[in-house]
C-alpha cells in the first residue's frame, strides 16, 4: 500500500478541495449518527425503569451492544476487502431498520437483547467499510498535496459528533412521546440514509484492491505494535462508553432526572464540532500520533478523577452537576486528540489491501474491552461501596493505557 505508507506531513497546506467520494462519507457519518444517537442516549434508563433489568444486566446489554458492533467490525471491514463498500454499508443500513423499528416493540428481556445485538451487527457491516475507505481517501488526499491525513479524518470526526449533537435532541423531544417513538424515528433516518447510499455510493470505487478474506488474521496477530494500539483505543473506547453508563446514574443522583443528559450529549457534541479542526490542527504541528493519543488519555482520566474527588461532598442541583459537565469537557477534549490519531496510524500499520481488516481490528478489539469493562463497571455503580471507588477505577484505565501506546517507527 505504496500510497498508504506516506506518513502525516506536519504543518502540509490545504490543497485540492476534497473529491466528492470523501464528501459523500463525512456526509455519511453524520446521518449515521443523527440516527443512532436519537436512541442509545436513552437506552439505559429504558433497560432499567421500563424493561426492569438489574444495573448490572444494563451494564451488559450496552457493552453487548457495543461489541456486536465494536466487536463485529472486523467482519464488516473483511466483507468490505473483499466484496467493496456499497453493498456491506447497504446491507448495514437495512438491518440497522429493523433492529431499530423490533427494539421499539420489544418487551421482554430476550427481545430485547436480540434487538440490541442486531443494531449491534448492523453498524458492524457499514461503520468499517465507510471508517476503511474515508482513511483511504484521506490518505490518497494527503498524497495528491491536500494536506495531512489527520484534517480529513478531523472533518469526519466533526460530521459524526454534528450527528451525536443533533440525535439527542431529536431523541429527547420524542421521547415525550415514548421510547416506541425515539426507535422509529432512528429506524426513518436509516430508510433515509440507505436509499440516498443506493443511488450514489459507486459500485466499483477505484484504486481499492479486493482480496480474499482467508489468510488476512496471521499477520494481524503478529503485529505487535497493531495490536498495542489496539488495547489503547479499547481503554479509550471503554472510558466513552461511560457516557451511556456511569455518567447516566451520576445525572440521575445529582438532578433527580434524566432531563439534563441530552444537554451534557449536546455541550460534548457542540465542543467537537467547534473545536475538532483546530485542535487536530495544533497537535498536528506540535504532536505526532503518539503524543497526541497520550495526552488524550491523560485529560480522559483526570475527567473521571474531577467526579470522583466531587462526589464525597454529595451536592446536588446546578452545583451537582458541574463535576458531570467538567467531565464531558475533558472526555471530549480527549477524544479530539484520541480519535483522529488513532485512525490515522492504522494505515501505517495495514498490510496491502487489508485497510479494512485492520480498520475492524481494532474497533473488535475496543470492543472486546468494552464488553468486560462495562459489566465490571455496571456491577460496581450497583454495589455499597463509596461512590466515588468506581469512578476512581475508570480513571485508571486510559491512564494504565498510555503505557501501552506502541513507540512510532
Amino acid at each position: 500500500m505504496t500510497a498508504v505508507r506516506l506518513g502525516v506531513r506536519r504543518g502540509a497546506k490545504a490543497g485540492p478541495g476534497l473529491p466528492s467520494l470523501p464528501r459523500l462519507l463525512i456526509v455519511t457519518q453524520f446521518a449515521f449518527n443523527v440516527g443512532f444517537f436519537a436512541v442509545l442516549p436513552f437506552l439505559a434508563e429504558h433497560l432499567g425503569d421500563a424493561v426492569g433489568m438489574a444495573g448490572w444486566l444494563v451494564g451488559f446489554v450496552l457493552g453487548l451492544r457495543t461489541f456486536s458492533q465494536q466487536g463485529l467490525f472486523v467482519v464488516g471491514g473483511a466483507l468490505a476487502d473483499r466484496h467493496g463498500v456499497r453493498p456491506v454499508v447497504l446491507a448495514g443500513c437495512a438491518l440497522r431498520v429493523v433492529g431499530f423499528a423490533w427494539l421499539g416493540y420489544a418487551e421482554q428481556t430476550w427481545t430485547v437483547v436480540a434487538a440490541v445485538l442486531l443494531t449491534g451487527f448492523a453498524a458492524a457491516l457499514f461503520s468499517p467499510a465507510v471508517e476503511s475507505e474515508a482513511a483511504r481517501q484521506a490518505v490518497l488526499h494527503e498524497a495528491a498535496g491536500g494536506g495531512p491525513r489527520t484534517r480529513v479524518l478531523a472533518l469526519f470526526t466533526v460530521a459524526g459528533q454534528a450527528g451525536a449533537f443533533v440525535g439527542p435532541l431529536l431523541g429527547a423531544l420524542l421521547l415525550e412521546v415514548d421510547f416506541r417513538a425515539v426507535c422509529l424515528a432512528g429506524a426513518g433516518v436509516f430508510v433515509l440514509v440507505l436509499a440516498g447510499h443506493a443511488r450514489l455510493l459507486p459500485r466499483h470505487l477505484p484504486g481499492r484492491p479486493r482480496v480474499r478474506v482467508r489468510g488476512g488474521a496471521g499477520p494481524l496477530l503478529r503485529n505487535r505494535r497493531f495490536l498495542a494500539l489496539c488495547c489503547a483505543y479499547g481503554a479509550y473506547l471503554l472510558a466513552y462508553n461511560q457516557l451511556y453508563l456511569a455518567l447516566p446514574a451520576e445525572v440521575e443522583r445529582a438532578a433527580g432526572s434524566q432531563t439534563p443528559l441530552a444537554w451534557l450529549f449536546a455541550l460534548s457534541s457542540l465542543l467537537v464540532v467547534t473545536a475538532q479542526l483546530p485542535v487536530t490542527r495544533w497537535a498536528g504541528e506540535r504532536t505526532g500520533p503518539r503524543r497526541s493519543m497520550a495526552a488524550g488519555l491523560a485529560l480522559i482520566a483526570a475527567g473521571f478523577a474531577v467526579v470522583a474527588a466531587a462526589l464525597p461532598a454529595g451536592r446536588t442541583g446546578t452545583a451537582g452537576l458541574l463535576p458531570a459537565a467538567a467531565f464531558v469537557v475533558l472526555l471530549t477534549l480527549g477524544q479530539m486528540l484520541v480519535a483522529p490519531a488513532a485512525r490515522a496510524w492504522v494505515p501505517d500499520l495495514a498490510e496491502e489491501g487489508r485497510l479494512g481488516l485492520y480498520t475492524g481490528a481494532l474497533s473488535s478489539v475496543s470492543g472486546l474491552i468494552v464488553l468486560l469493562g462495562s459489566a465490571v463497571t455496571g456491577a460496581l455503580l450497583d454495589t455499597a461501596l463509596p461512590p466515588a471507588v468506581p469512578w476512581l477505577v475508570l480513571a485508571a484505565v486510559p491512564a494504565a493505557a498510555v503505557v501501552l501506546l506502541p513507540r512510532r517507527g
